[in-house]
Parts: C-alpha cells; structure tokens; sequence
C-alpha cells in the first residue's frame, strides 16, 4: 500500500514539473532591458543573436582516415576477471 502512495505521488510530481514548461517566446520584463552592447561591438545584440551559438560551439565533424595499421603491444595489465 505505501509503495502505491509514493509512486502515485511520484507520478503526480513528474506531472505537475512537465505542466509548468512555458511555451511562449521569452521576452524581457517590461521595466527591463537588454543587456549592454559588449566592449568593441558595434551594436546590442538582439535576442535571436544571443541564442545563436557561436561556430566554436558546434566545430566541424573530423573524419580522420586510418591509412596504416600496426600491430598492438601485449597489454601485461590487461588481465582476465576473477
């Protein structure tokens, strides 16, 4: 009986946390504004501009290509479980 109360209540938890996501566009508060322009930009940066990421967080995929194989060393530690 008492592990169907916590899960139930467990379950109405969870329920109510994915109830409160917003879905409207984030916009600043009425009495604020936007942050300052950053020291050596020409403008402020619009919102969309802050939410893009810039190309350093998304580097190029790198398909580096194995031209030659070699044979591996023995491993002394690589030992079998108990």
């Amino acid at each position: 009986m008492k592990r169907v109360v916590v899960l139930t209540t467990a379950l109405f938890g969870a329920l109510a946390l994915a109830a409160c996501g917003n879905r409207a566009e984030l916009k600043p508060a009425a009495t604020a504004s936007l942050p300052v322009a950053p020291e050596g930009a020409k403008a402020t940066p619009s919102p969309g501009d802050l939410l893009k990421p810039p190309v350093q967080t998304r580097p190029a995929r790198s398909d580096d290509l194995i031209e030659s194989t070699s044979q591996r060393r023995s491993d002394n530690f690589d030992l079998p479980p108990r």
